[in-house]
């Protein structure tokens, strides 16, 4: 139904990869219970990061992210998103 990814190097951040739910289960819960979980699991790291796609940004709000000031995220990458 659903799958949360996160890499942190043990002491100061974690970075949640990505958070994937599938369509038909999309608005039942199981992402904010997924994200729930990983920041309890991590609850001792300093910076939790994650990098929102613009239309999930409230997503993201709603459960304890805050945009950052003056901050852009940047790639170098071969996927078109």
């Amino acid at each position: 139904m659903g799958l949360i990814n996160a890499l942190s190097d043990g002491v100061m951040t974690v970075y949640f990869h990505y958070l994937l739910v599938r369509p038909e289960y999309q608005g039942t819960g199981i992402g904010k219970k997924l994200v729930k979980l990983m920041l309890k699991e991590y609850k001792d790291i300093a910076r939790k990061a994650v990098i929102a796609y613009d239309s999930e940004v409230e997503f993201y709000e709603k459960c304890g992210f805050e945009l950052g000031e003056d901050k852009s995220p940047m790639f170098v990458t071969y996927l078109k998103t």
